[in-house]
């Protein structure tokens, strides 16, 4: 059995979510020894597409004509597109069903969490759905107090320094906007925020947002992941403000470094993350606010070992075991 991983456009996702989950399946297909390929020109059982352009469609299309099986994984839907940049709302309900257009050619879909599970159902696809977490490399992603005072260094913050992070693109739905006023109304701590994206494709307020100068406030662009592992290792809180996620792999990192989190209290993360017992929730920024400042005041305890078990559960080793027995599954 040889699976080919196709990823349209893959350079242009590289430093995005997608282009994470990418390199996760090919991990977990790795520790697994399930064969797979990247190249068109191979010789392949299955399919498994990860994007939803035109190439994407062509190939599904083809490979049905072939007789071929299709995995179609569903990392995108309506509802976390349609808050990204500029013009998506406008555009989300063509964008949904071009998305549904696509899935639909898979024998097969897998997408990351039962909520993006439930919203693609919702979309009226009745192939078999399959809620499957993109993983973490959790023997990259740990405890490392040397890491942590690493990343202190690198960004010439004390020990007595109350730190913190934010990861993600400059879009809206990931709660940047939230993140700066936070860093207004508190401005004895440091805000520090991971990740880029063009900001001629971001709306206004996130515009205005990252045009931001404030003394507490530093947007560190793009960095590699060992610099995520050393900030979610160094900082105090990991703060996910986002509105929309299939499921957001930094959680499940910060987890790994039993990193104390918290998180926009949205459906996606119902089933799995938990208030006050591996994470802490926010409705909005006034409650964003009062948990950031009773966790720094050791008002609220650490939740880093309850955390671990998060992604202990998403380990792409295990990943990679429940992903080979979908592809058997389909070949049978």
């Amino acid at each position: 059995m040889k699976i080919l991983l196709y990823t349209e456009g893959e350079k242009l996702f590289e430093h995005s979510g997608l282009g994470k989950a990418i390199k996760h399946q090919m991990k977990a297909l790795e520790y697994n020894n399930v064969e797979y390929t990247t190249s068109l020109s191979d010789q392949y059982d299955i399919v498994h597409i990860n994007y939803y352009g035109p190439k994407s469609y062509a190939l599904a299309k083809s490979a049905h004509k072939k007789g071929q099986k299709i995995v179609y994984h569903a990392h995108s839907t309506e509802e976390d597109f349609k808050n990204g940049f500029i013009f998506c709302k406008q555009i989300s309900p063509l964008f949904k069903k071009w998305i549904t257009t696509c899935y639909c050619l898979g024998d097969v879909i897998i997408t990351p969490t039962p909520y993006s599970k439930k919203l693609l159902e919702g979309y009226g696809i009745t192939k078999k759905i399959y809620a499957l977490s993109n993983g973490i490399e959790l023997d990259k992603f740990k405890l490392d107090k040397q890491a942590g005072l690493d990343f202190r260094k690198e960004y010439n913050l004390s020990k007595d320094d109350k730190v913190i992070i934010g990861i993600g693109l400059y879009i809206e739905r990931k709660g940047i906007v939230d993140f700066v006023e936070l860093a207004k109304r508190l401005p004895e701590y440091k805000f520090i925020w991971f990740g880029h994206s063009p900001l001629a494709a971001a709306t206004s307020n996130v515009k205005k947002a990252v045009t931001t100068k404030l003394p507490n406030l530093i947007f560190a662009g793009y960095v590699e992941q060992e610099m995520i592992k050393k900030a979610l290792n160094g900082c105090d809180i990991y703060l996910f403000p986002t509105f929309e996620e299939t499921e957001g792999i930094p959680i499940i990192e910060a987890c790994a470094c039993k990193a104390t989190a918290i998180v926009r209290d949205i459906p996606v993360f119902e089933d799995w993350l938990q208030d006050g017992i591996n994470v802490y929730k926010a409705k909005n920024i006034d409650e964003f606010e009062d948990k950031i400042k009773k966790i720094i005041n050791k008002e609220l305890p650490s939740l880093g070992e309850e955390a671990y078990k998060v992604a202990e559960e998403r380990d792409i080793k295990k990943i990679g075991r429940q992903l080979k027995e979908i592809y058997e599954d389909l070949m049978k």
